[in-house]
């Protein structure tokens, strides 16, 4: 077991957080944006970027190339889905995408929107650590979560009321 604090300051002791929150032993702040059979999506709080979303297996796995056939087509489709309602209703014109085996969760993949404030820290991949890190440090601030949270609510009415 591994004690895990998470953004809202809340400690859980869990095997594997993933696991957790797809099985909704813990619940994600702003709660889950869109589940599907296979995969569940929410924000990622620890980073108050609006639209910053995390896609991950209910199934705990490590590698795109373990999902079964089922579960790669309902990986893109959902990933799709979230990326037009971020363009939509959100107005993120660009995403990076990114997916890791050596995690500690399991298979998962970050939506992290692109905003003009942040091309301050460059455009490349190498970017997006430092934009992380200030979102963290310099943009926990009550409006900027308000408008996080409220930016979840609408990526969920828009991916649930189809």
């Amino acid at each position: 077991m591994r004690k895990i604090t998470l953004s809202n300051g809340n400690t859980v002791e869990v095997e594997c957080l993933s696991c957790a929150l797809t099985s909704g032993l813990v619940d994600p702040d702003g709660g889950v944006v869109v589940e599907t059979e296979h995969f569940h999506a929410h924000q990622d709080v620890a980073y108050p970027i609006r639209g910053l979303i995390i896609l991950a297996s209910k199934r705990h796995i490590k590698s795109l190339d373990e999902l079964t056939e089922a579960e790669r087509l309902d990986y893109i489709n959902v990933m799709t889905r979230i990326r037009k309602a971020q363009r939509e209703v959100l107005g993120i014109e660009y995403v990076y995408y990114f997916y890791n085996e050596d995690t500690t969760h399991h298979f998962h993949t970050w939506m992290v929107p692109r905003y003009e404030w942040m091309y301050e820290f460059g455009r490349s991949v190498e970017s997006v650590r430092p934009i992380l890190l200030h979102a963290r440090n310099e943009m926990n601030d009550k409006e900027n979560v308000q408008e996080v949270m409220e930016a979840i609510h609408t990526l969920t009415v828009e991916l649930n009321d189809k």
